[in-house]
């Protein structure tokens, strides 16, 4: 029997949860991320805010430019993670096989409970149903024998979709996208396959291996079998997330001073809210620093006890800060990131990310 996979995908979660938690902005244009006067990036945009070209990871400026009447929010990660927590509890009632991508994704393999639920579609329209009706949010879902084809069928329902790809279907489902719809095709690598010739998943499909291995490398073969519709990936549920952080880029290139350190406490702070709200405490604290020229360098620390207290995480930060910096340093960036994560019962599992 084949396995039945849900990628499941919540629309633009960080802006939605704004617009939940501020209702006099549904309907708006949102963007959360950095601001504009500096180097900061949109982290996610509503869809009022994509209909004028805005989109995640783009520079703040740029996107206000282009939606001038945009409201935008800096970050909140501990509600993400409140909200995250709720969506990721309503997957885990259905199926314990959950593996998160992140605070706001997740794959689902339900081959078990399927025909509890009269089949695949029902399935997935039911966990929608649900996190609706539980976070008032909605989730795209895309529904197939594998991951590959469940995450790029949830993609292609956005927003609010549920697209079905059944069993035997997966390579004609996947032949006619762009080659950039696989996995591990970036920007660079989709560049140099339609140079080559390479436009259509299909052209990848049928293509001799040794044709792609040049320009694919040790890739060629996965990315050909995942083309064809084959993945055998397992959904994977042991992970575990290795850091807590936070960290900022500067409007300009900061030296030691009041200036700096009052950012090192506020990103201390930051850290310690992340940790609380994600019910887990580190053992070790690590500074990140990046110089004027790039050159970038990490000090951490370890303590025999676990701490998310945000006056400990600044201490512990400052002294690292203090053994490293020097007469004329500047820096572009600072960052402070727990590791060695514990909590109550022991080592956080992926899903309780932030």
């Amino acid at each position: 029997m084949p396995r039945t996979i849900i990628h499941a995908d919540l629309d633009a979660f960080y802006a939605s949860v704004e617009q939940l938690d501020r209702p006099e902005l549904k309907g708006k244009p949102v963007v959360v991320g950095g601001s504009a006067e500096g180097r900061g990036v949109v982290a996610a945009a509503s869809y009022e805010a994509r209909a004028f070209g805005v989109r995640s990871a783009m520079p703040m400026s740029r996107a206000l430019r282009l939606c001038p009447q945009a409201v935008r929010l800096s970050p909140r990660f501990d509600r993400y993670g409140e909200v995250s927590r709720q969506v990721m509890a309503i997957f885990h009632a259905v199926t314990p096989l959950v593996e998160p991508l992140s605070l706001d994704e997740a794959f689902l393999d339900v081959t078990a409970q399927v025909s509890t639920y009269r089949g695949p579609r029902d399935l997935a329209r039911y966990l929608k149903i649900e996190v609706k009706s539980k976070t008032a949010l909605t989730v795209s879902a895309g529904v197939g024998s594998n991951k590959t084809v469940a995450k790029i069928a949830s993609d292609m329902g956005k927003p609010d979709g549920l697209v079905v790809v059944a069993p035997g279907q997966e390579a004609a489902f996947l032949a006619p996208l762009p080659v950039r719809a696989l996995w591990g095709i970036g920007p660079k690598t989709g560049s140099a396959l339609n140079a080559a010739g390479f436009r259509t998943v299909a052209d990848i499909a049928g293509a001799e291996l040794s044709s792609l291995g040049s320009l694919l490398g040790s890739r060629a073969q996965m990315l050909q079998e995942m083309a064809r519709g084959i993945d055998e990936r397992p959904v994977e549920v042991e992970q575990e997330r290795k850091s807590v952080g936070a960290e900022t880029t500067f409007a300009r290139d900061l030296p030691d001073g009041p200036e700096l350190r009052a950012e090192l406490g506020r990103i201390a702070k930051s850290v310690a809210q992340r940790l609380v709200a994600s019910q887990v405490r580190a053992r070790t604290v690590v500074l990140k620093l990046r110089y004027e020229n790039f050159r970038t360098i990490t000090r951490q620390t370890s303590r025999d006890e676990a701490t998310d207290d945000e006056e400990e995480i600044r201490t512990c930060a400052l002294g690292l800060l203090d053994a490293v910096v020097g007469d004329g340093d500047r820096f572009r960036l600072l960052g402070i990131h727990g590791t060695n994560l514990v909590e109550e019962q022991g080592q956080l599992g992926l899903w309780q990310q932030q």
